[in-house]
């Protein structure tokens, strides 16, 4: 009974630890106060409306969505066609290669950013909306090959072996076999890449020019100190909205796992 309540002490203790921290920042955007300060002394919902009709913010919003979006839709293509790859790898390499596919998500987001900055210098390209796009696929790609390649390896060879036996060819193995059981993580994996990127900001800082998604417009504002509840509603909103794929992604891990067993 102790060892119990010891467990459940403990698990309130790191809950706490984590997530009162953005609850308070949740309840900022509630403050009737033009500036945050605890204890909160009235709640309001009209800095919601006030952010929605801030064409800075709108703008900023669509702008982060279509690059997570884009983003995305490499990695799937990338992350997939990687995993495909290494799994089938026999030699020694293959481990080396599954090392190098993962480094960027590994590296410092300030050492990545640096490093696609020098590049695009070096060949002369203008930071835009599409280099911001190439460097949220550099870690998105990594989101995606980790969840698909973990899911090639626990996939049985005999299902493969079984379809060439059968006479179907390379490409109607993939489509009839391989990709219905890499499915759920590719799923999974967009899921969390789309989330990852739409909250981007360091790499974002060094791709973007004069873009601005909306997590540079939260580091901006707070950095001159303006529009700071129009900020704690944008914070607000990215919680919820970066949660939504994130359930999601969870869900679909959890089905995966119960179908692989």
């Amino acid at each position: 009974m102790r060892s119990e309540t010891f467990i459940w002490a403990a698990v309130v203790a790191i809950f706490g630890f984590l997530f009162i921290p953005i609850a308070i920042i949740l309840l900022y955007a509630f403050s009737a106060a033009p500036i945050p300060a605890w204890p909160i002394a009235g709640f309001t919902l009209h800095w919601f409306p006030d952010t929605w009709h801030d064409e800075q913010v709108r703008e900023a919003l669509l702008l982060s969505i279509e690059v997570a979006a884009l983003a995305t839709v490499m990695a799937i293509l990338f992350g997939a066609l990687a995993a495909l790859a290494v799994v089938k790898m026999r030699s020694a390499s293959r481990e080396v290669v599954s090392f190098v596919a993962v480094l960027p998500i590994a590296l410092p987001g300030i050492l990545t950013g640096m490093a696609l900055a020098s590049y695009f210098a070096t060949w002369g390209v203008n930071l835009s909306y599409w280099t911001i796009v190439a460097g949220h696929a550099t870690f998105c790609t990594v989101i995606v090959y980790n969840n698909v390649v973990a899911r090639l390896r626990r996939m049985p060879r005999s299902l493969t072996e079984a379809s060439a036996d059968l006479g179907a060819d390379a490409f109607r193995t993939f489509r009839l076999v391989q990709l219905p059981m890499m499915a759920s993580a590719i799923g999974a994996g967009a899921l969390l890449a789309f989330a990852l990127s739409f909250d981007e900001v360091i790499v974002t800082t060094f791709t973007a020019g004069a873009q601005n998604t909306l997590p540079l417009w939260i580091f901006g504002a707070i950095r001159l100190g303006q529009a700071l509840p129009e900020v704690n509603v944008v914070v607000f909103a990215i919680i919820v909205f970066t949660a939504v794929p994130v359930l999601l992604a969870q869900k679909l891990i959890g089905e995966a796992g119960k179908m692989a067993r």
